[in-house]
């Protein structure tokens, strides 16, 4: 008897053979294009030393910001140790007292 097959597998292999029947569209018009190399190692010296030459170009003015309605303000760590004792204290009291009654 055959194990059924997975799923997953399935699918995978008609996408597959889909893909294999497909008519390739060939080159666009024009040609592929041709993109350079980032680092510009594959312009010439001459393109290069011009593009050293040339005024770098100014940076664009900085956004203006919208004011921030909700500024988040931090409390100072003797703050946040005082409620901490005083949180204490205040149930150290609650459980004295529901231990007296």
């Amino acid at each position: 008897m055959s194990e059924p097959k997975d799923p997953e597998r399935l699918l995978a292999e008609a996408l597959k053979a889909q893909a294999r029947s497909a008519p390739h569209p060939g080159p666009p018009s024009g040609g592929w294009p041709r993109f350079g190399l980032l680092s510009g190692a594959d312009a010439s010296p001459l393109e290069r030393e011009r593009a050293a030459l040339e005024r770098p170009a100014s940076p664009p003015a900085p956004a203006p910001q919208a004011p921030r309605r909700n500024a988040v303000r931090h409390l100072p760590a003797y703050w946040i140790l005082g409620l901490a004792v005083l949180l204490g204290l205040a149930t150290g009291a609650v459980i004295g007292l529901i231990t007296l009654l």
